[in-house]
């Protein structure tokens, strides 16, 4: 009975770190650049007992062992916003920003614009890299025009190329914030496209997300129901074994 009460539980842990993934992605269905993310886990197997301690001898016990999330990297929709400092990458890829420590992150998030500095920063206020690190705007650079290449040109002159980079396995990227990620070994992007006056939207699809809401909670509804069971059935056993004498 004890092996069926801990199996029950370990399911337990899994579905409540699953509903905080399903409700972190709800969380953030309108954030601009946020990639969803899933729950993974692996079955580990008790070894077959060598003694009389587990019943039959003969069958392994399964339980939920180790789990990881796993970050859905497919691109979100487009859409138009108007500011002239906003982009939106339509190829693969991801934009460079400085963290406070001088190393780079990376992320889909394009909603940028301008520091009291006049320097291009993201929508949490690091700076955005260019193939020179980061850029500064002046008054006397008048209007901006940002190419699908990535290139700033203003009305005095070409001010560097918008950096954007990509990973040979984006699944080895760390994520240390709602939009931002870190990783190794980036590498130019082969292919820059983007998109100015916009910015890609969140690749959480809510109906997703919400039947997966309704999936979780019955599952955890019911292996309660199954732990609570147990623990009526030890009671009980419990109190039939003392009405007997020893």
């Amino acid at each position: 009975m004890e092996n069926a009460q801990l199996v029950a539980l370990s399911r337990q842990s899994i579905l409540r770190h699953k509903l905080d993934v399903v409700a972190n992605n709800m969380a953030n269905i309108n954030t601009t650049g946020f990639k969803s993310q899933n729950l993974h886990f692996v079955e580990y197997l008790m070894p077959v007992a060598d003694g009389t301690a587990f019943l039959p001898q003969d069958r392994k016990i399964s339980y939920t062992d180790m789990f990881t999330t796993r970050t859905n990297f497919e691109h979100g929709s487009v859409k138009l916003t108007g500011n002239e400092f906003d982009l939106a990458l339509t190829g693969d890829g991801f934009f460079a920003v400085q963290m406070e420590d001088g190393t780079e992150a990376y992320t889909r998030s394009g909603a940028f614009g301008l520091d009291a500095n006049g320097q291009l920063v993201s929508g949490s206020g690091h700076p955005v890299m260019t193939d020179a690190g980061p850029v500064t705007f002046s008054v006397e650079d008048g209007l901006v025009e940002i190419a699908k290449d990535g290139t700033i040109a203003t009305e005095q002159g070409i001010r560097g190329r918008i950096k954007v980079v990509d990973f040979e396995d984006v699944r080895t990227l760390e994520k240390i914030g709602d939009t931002l990620f870190a990783g190794e070994n980036a590498i130019p992007a082969a292919d820059v496209r983007m998109v100015q006056g916009a910015t890609e939207g969140s690749n959480v699809y809510g109906i997703t997300e919400v039947t997966r809401l309704i999936e979780v909670t019955r599952a955890y509804d019911a292996t309660s129901k199954v732990v609570k069971d147990l623990d009526e059935l030890r009671r009980q056993a419990i109190g039939t074994l003392g009405k007997f004498q020893a």
